[in-house]
């Protein structure tokens, strides 16, 4: 993550649902970044989500030992992976250039919202957050509180988080194409959240989810959350 100033400012709504499908569709034509609303940008990993698994998510495929979501597939690298490993994998997007990308790797891929219902819905044995996806929605008490209703009793979630330090953010982000002299072009904004390794387990919890193991693979850091007890209940 890199701290930027503050750019292109504007009111914030809803971005359309596949807010990163122009940045897979043009990855020849440049850099892309994520531009958070306070300022930290972080530089999308684009060439990564359309090459080979890296060790990272052979790391994440070894802790899967049965039928497994990848929500926010994207271009499908690790729902390529899982397949390959034997497992029943099922990749979801809401962009449908990425669920092409996806079965075109030869895996299986839904264009669906994760929030909408989806096949087997409590029978799934892992769920998999990765590059960044716990910010889906801006909320990941509600996104983990949706991953929980997908899973089996004895089912995991798999959660790619930020680094100790950066706590629990949320907020809006745009995608943003880099242009010469350093200027951003901006898309809309969308809602989206930041949540580090030491505040993931207040977060889960609250999603009647418990923190199994965390573990880091270079750089990057994951979590291991299993079913623990009722959700918390909404507040009125």
């Amino acid at each position: 993550m890199n701290r930027a100033d503050t750019v292109g400012a504007g009111p914030p709504h809803l971005a359309t649902p596949d807010a990163f499908a122009a940045a897979l569709v043009d990855r020849p034509a440049g850099a892309r970044w994520l531009v958070h609303g306070d300022g930290v940008r972080s530089r999308l990993p684009i060439a990564r989500w359309h090459g080979r698994a890296e060790p990272a998510v052979a790391a994440l495929v070894a802790r899967c030992a049965g039928p497994t979501l990848d929500l926010g597939c994207g271009p499908g690298r690790l729902t390529v992976a899982l397949t390959r490993a034997g497992l029943t994998a099922l990749g979801v997007d809401v962009s449908a250039h990425a669920v092409r990308m996806t079965r075109a790797r030869g895996a299986v891929a839904l264009r669906r919202d994760l929030f909408d219902p989806l096949p087997g819905e409590g029978r799934w044995a892992h769920a998999v957050l990765i590059d960044g996806n716990i910010g889906i929605g801006g909320d990941p008490v509600a996104l983990l509180r949706r991953c929980r209703t997908l899973l089996a009793a004895d089912g995991t979630v798999l959660v790619e988080v930020e680094p100790p330090g950066a706590g629990l953010w949320q907020g809006h982000a745009r995608v943003a194409a880099a242009y010469p002299a350093g200027r951003l072009r901006l898309g809309p904004p969308f809602r989206w959240a930041r949540l580090d390794a030491h505040a993931v387990d207040q977060v889960a919890g609250a999603a009647g989810l418990a923190v199994r193991a965390v573990f880091r693979r270079g750089r990057r850091w994951f979590v291991e959350l299993t079913v623990d007890r009722p959700p918390a209940p909404r507040p009125a």
